[in-house]
Parts: structure tokens; C-alpha cells; sequence
């Protein structure tokens, strides 16, 4: 296997890895495993376990740059747009309600660690924020859309927490929908042209 590959696929394997099992409970060995290789071969590639997190966190962004942009262009407007975001809930319920929210766990894992990629990881988040604010803009929420689109992600952060505690798709979906009702009647937030 390429030397790109093989890194490509520590990368992949150690965010699932964190994901399921949280960053500190992973080591070297469960990766290098995963990844079908000596841990020799793995340290040819990574020095050291925050080196990955590293990786695994650029990967994270360049995936919710490339979610975002798919939304960005393939949505019938601003309203739609939101939508999708608010519906990726229902479309990873099951992973959801396994292990939580992918950079809801990781930024609380990594504050509890006092990490210093905590504000790193937090940066998926910022993502969703601005791009959440320009949808609102968009609506014609003025200068309330940077509120909105940290309501949404508080709410949809909750709505997370409370799917994995409960591990009930019912809720989870009743919630989502709740989501949907508050954006329909949201005063004065019709698509500026």
C-alpha cells in the first residue's frame, strides 16, 4: 500500500476510533490494528497520538467544508438549506444515537482534557455557525442571524446529547420536527433577492 494511502487510512480509521470509543480510550495499537499494520509501520507515519488528532480534525473540517458547499449548491434556497442541516439528525440517527454527535463529543472530550486541540476541534463548529449565519442573512434575518444560527446549534447539539442518552429515534425525530416548526414561523425571515 502507497505511503499516502496508509496514511489516508490511519486517518479514517483512528476518527472512527475516536468517535466510538472517545480520543484518550484509543491507542496506537487499536489503530495500527484497524489499520492492519505493525505499530512500526504506524509510527513511520504518525510520531505521536495528538499528531493524529491533528489529522483527524483537518479531515473533520475538509468533510464539513465539502457537506457544506454540497448544500450550498444544491439547495433551492436559503430555508431549504437550514433544513438540510437540521435534518442531518434523522439522516445519522443511528450513529447519533450510538456514540452522539461526531464534534459535539470531541470538543467535550478534548475540554475535559484541557487539550490544546480543543479550540481546534471547536473550529467544526465555527464552520457550522458561519455558514448557519449566512443562511439566515439570507432569509433576511439582519443582524439577529448569528443568535439564530447559535439557537440551532445549541438546539440541534441537545437534541444530540438527549438521542444518545435515551437511544430513542422517536424522540429524536419529534425533536427534529419541533426544529422545522420553530424556522417555519419565524417572524420576518422570508429569502431576500
Amino acid at each position: 500500500m502507497p505511503a499516502s494511502s496508509t496514511r489516508e487510512l490511519i486517518i479514517e480509521k483512528a476518527d472512527s476510533l475516536f468517535y466510538e470509543g472517545g480520543y484518550e480510550a484509543t491507542s496506537f495499537a487499536q489503530i495500527a490494528a484497524a489499520v492492519g499494520i505493525s505499530r512500526g509501520n504506524f509510527y513511520h507515519h504518525f510520531k505521536t497520538k495528538d499528531d493524529i488528532l491533528e489529522a483527524v480534525v483537518a479531515r473533520r473540517m475538509e468533510q464539513t467544508r465539502a457537506m457544506l458547499h454540497g448544500w450550498q449548491t444544491d439547495g433551492d434556497g436559503p430555508r431549504e438549506r437550514v433544513l438540510s442541516f437540521i435534518r442531518m439528525l434523522i439522516a445519522n440517527r443511528a450513529k447519533i444515537m450510538a456514540f452522539g454527535c461526531p464534534v459535539g463529543t470531541l470538543s467535550s472530550e478534548l475540554a475535559k482534557l484541557d487539550h490544546v486541540a480543543q479550540g481546534r476541534a471547536a473550529e467544526i463548529f465555527g464552520l457550522f455557525r458561519d455558514w448557519l449565519v449566512s443562511q439566515f442573512r439570507a432569509l433576511g434575518a439582519g443582524d439577529c442571524a448569528e443568535a439564530l444560527a447559535l439557537r440551532l446549534l445549541a438546539r440541534s447539539q441537545g437534541v444530540a446529547v438527549m438521542a444518545t442518552a435515551f437511544r430513542d429515534e422517536t424522540f429524536l425525530r419529534n425533536e427534529v420536527a419541533g426544529i422545522e416548526h420553530w424556522l417555519a414561523t419565524l417572524p420576518n425571515l422570508s429569502p431576500s433577492s
